[in-house]
């Protein structure tokens, strides 16, 4: 993970010799593809082709370095029509390949982690998926356009940009690496999984992997919290609830930082909080508890899927607020049963019919990852331990499920770090800002495996805390001296 920012990024390495000018590239040929448009963008030039969110959206393209845009079309079946851009710098090139993940539906080209990517010296590459617009109106009548929503547009954008990387620069990338989070961790997933000689070295953040069990649990944690007219816990009340599960569990790692670093050990029972006579702003009522109760438990008492962590309060009205969250009743809706469902229908067979009729389509859950670790291929995930929308344990549950299918081969090539107070992707009150790149390439590299990534919290615009992010199953330990705002003080244990 990076700083989803450009600003004050350098391109690094040399000057090389360009194999082709960028404009003539738009004669290129690869398979099934069409270059649309080469274009060179002059430094600090670039203006997002949409209107971008925020009172100046461009400001953090404009450090960008000169480089080289090019747009192309893939069509791998006749249905098809994946969109992808690869970014080329036109000087200070590290040789190397970063391509980078989506969000949600897709629908767009990532271009903030294009940018940064690039800022870094990398030859860069994003894709829409095969679909424009972050909804699934693709989807109904069009099992392709979902095949490449689900898989086939990463593989297909990986070869093409390759391509475009060796028909500019007159030689391929020397390594190839692809860091995306939520739906780009699921993206990472499927490249380790059914494409495994595409990358080198894989980041998978917070994966949106088991599409049939977490969409269903997302839907089911709506329902439940909407079960009745009592039952819904409100707004205001995330945060008593939050301090309660911090008083009860903050001190279980040594030290009081208003951070869980491994909330599995926290034992919280929400009754502590329930109101000794008629609801009100500082209890839970009955149905409240119960709400509560069900969220940490997961769906069916986490066989079918964990629930979300002790800690992850805050959040939690991105699934249990009084609207669904709509991807995942989506999911249902048009990828299950194409078109034809309601919310209020759905029953937790559902989840197991989607996934016996569509579950090896939709999902990456595979845990041989054999061919992919045949060549040395890295894989280096990362979820926080807050996360409120997809419920960290079950990343946990596919790294052992690795381990047992592979064996020691896992250790030498696979990472797990859990980041605790960490939202989804970003946020809370943890350590959020690391570089997963760079540890991903002194292990693919240089052979040096994490076992440690530094990490910093920043509010305000300044850090006020770092923090070492440490290799699952070990864990952040205070040394007992000194301040617990500063990494250098804990060890990984």
């Amino acid at each position: 993970m990076r700083l989803h920012m450009v600003a004050g990024l350098m391109v690094v390495g040399s000057t090389v010799a360009l194999a082709a000018p960028c404009e003539s590239l738009t004669s290129l040929a690869l398979p099934h593809s069409t270059i649309l448009s080469a274009k060179t963008v002059a430094a600090g030039e670039f203006t997002l082709p949409t209107p971008g969110r925020g009172p100046n959206p461009n400001a953090a393209f404009k450090k960008l370095p000169a480089f080289c845009r090019i747009a192309a079309s893939l069509k791998p079946t006749s249905d098809s029509d994946i969109r992808i851009e690869v970014w080329l710098p036109m000087a200070g090139w590290n040789g190397k390949l970063e391509s980078v993940g989506n969000g949600a539906w897709a629908g767009v080209i990532s271009y903030p982690a294009l940018a940064t990517a690039l800022a870094a010296g990398y030859a860069a590459a994003s894709t829409d998926t095969g679909h424009e617009g972050n909804n699934p109106d693709f989807i109904v009548g069009h099992p392709d356009k979902l095949t490449d929503f689900v898989h086939r547009s990463v593989h297909e954008m990986t070869v093409a940009a390759k391509g475009i990387v060796n028909g500019f620069y007159g030689s391929a990338p020397r390594y190839s690496y692809w860091n995306g989070c939520s739906t780009g961790g699921r993206q990472a997933f499927t490249e380790a999984q059914r494409y495994p000689n595409d990358y080198d070295g894989i980041i998978a953040g917070a994966p949106a992997a088991y599409v049939t069990r977490l969409q269903g649990i997302q839907v089911w944690i709506s329902q439940q919290a909407n079960r009745n007219p009592n039952s819904l816990i409100p707004e205001a009340k995330f945060s008593l609830l939050h301090n309660a599960v911090l008083a009860a569990c903050d001190g279980i790692d040594g030290v009081k930082d208003g951070v869980l670093e491994n909330p599995t050990k926290c034992k919280f029972d929400p009754q502590v909080l329930a109101c000794k006579e008629s609801d009100g702003p500082n209890c839970l009522n009955a149905e409240q508890v119960q709400t509560a109760r069900m969220l940490y438990a997961g769906l069916h008492d986490g066989k079918i899927f964990p629930g979300i962590e002790p800690g992850s309060e805050l959040g939690w009205n991105m699934l249990a607020g009084p609207k669904p969250m709509s991807l995942a009743v989506e999911m249902y809706k048009y990828a299950a049963f194409n078109g034809n469902w309601d919310m209020k229908d759905f029953k937790v067979e559902d989840v197991m019919r989607f996934e016996k009729e569509k579950g090896p389509a939709v999902n990456s859950v595979d845990p041989n990852l054999n061919t992919f670790f045949a060549h040395n291929g890295k894989l280096l995930m990362y979820h926080g331990w807050a996360d409120p929308g997809v419920p960290p344990q079950g990343t946990v549950d596919y790294f052992n499920n690795v381990k047992e299918t592979v064996g020691a081969k896992a250790g030498d090539d696979m990472r797990l770090f859990m980041v605790p107070g960490m939202g989804h992707c970003r946020g809370g009150d943890g350590t959020d800002e690391f570089d997963a790149v760079k540890a991903l390439e002194q292990w693919v590299e240089k052979s040096k495996a994490p076992e440690r990534i530094e990490a910093s919290r920043v509010r305000n615009g300044k850090v006020d805390r770092t923090r070492p992010l440490c290799a699952y199953p070990k864990v952040a330990v205070y040394s007992g001296t000194g301040s617990s705002d500063e990494s250098a003080n804990f060890s990984c244990k």
